[in-house]
């Protein structure tokens, strides 16, 4: 059950932050903005980058005495916490670095999507005295729906799979605040060699990852017909 609460936490954490961060930079880079292609590589970065490459970086980065985080946050007057070692800041700092790995692919589908939307609904909205957060709120957030429920399954399928982050920065721990279903699988199945155990957290898994999927398939199709 510690591993079904913090899997949630993590997928939220990781679905919420992912999504709103990821269209809040596609939004911007969608504009006639300086070096824009420059950006757009930038932000892509992460997400090719090797997820125990990144987190071994992270987990320097993270340290509470040495690290470049915490020292950033002296150096605005913030005390910054024991991340990596803390039951309650440990979730919070794999889940930043997830965020930090997502965004790139959510801004790449979100400047697709964006460039998708006819400019006659913007030039319409304009004549109508429309400002910018209206014109984001009531026509570029409704178009993006489609986009935005194929990235929130996707990201809960990559949550559920989580485990390379997780083993390399803080191992499940500390006191299982981390303990995300795949590495819990990974524990019981190659280290405790409780493989029954380990294919029935592999079976949990497996229906979670597969109903999201079925439900993304459904209204995938339904909106084709719809359209």
């Amino acid at each position: 059950w510690n591993a079904l609460r913090v899997t949630a936490l993590f997928t939220v954490g990781l679905t919420g932050g992912s999504i709103a961060i990821g269209l809040l930079v596609a939004v911007l880079l969608n504009q006639e903005v300086r070096g824009r292609t420059f950006y757009r590589v930038i932000y892509f970065l992460p997400v090719i980058t090797p997820t125990v490459a990144a987190g071994v970086v992270w987990r320097y980065l993270f340290d509470p005495s040495q690290g470049v985080v915490n020292r950033g946050l002296e150096a605005v007057g913030v005390s910054g916490p024991s991340w990596l070692v803390s039951p309650i800041w440990a979730l919070v700092a794999v889940v930043i670095v997830a965020i930090w790995k997502r965004v790139g692919f959510n801004m790449v589908i979100y400047l697709a999507a964006l460039q998708g939307i006819p400019r006659t609904y913007y030039e319409a909205a304009q004549l109508d005295g429309a400002g910018p957060w209206q014109t984001f709120r009531h026509i570029t957030v409704p178009l993006l729906g489609p986009t935005t429920f194929f990235l929130t399954v996707t990201a809960l399928i990559e949550a559920f799979q989580v485990f390379d982050l997780v083993y390399v920065m803080t191992a499940g721990g500390p006191l299982g605040s981390t303990d995300v279903m795949g590495y819990y699988l990974y524990r019981y199945g190659f280290r405790y060699y409780e493989l029954g155990f380990a294919s029935a957290i592999a079976y949990v898994m497996f229906l979670v990852i597969f109903l999201a999927t079925l439900i993304q398939f459904r209204f995938t199709r339904a909106g084709v017909g719809n359209g």
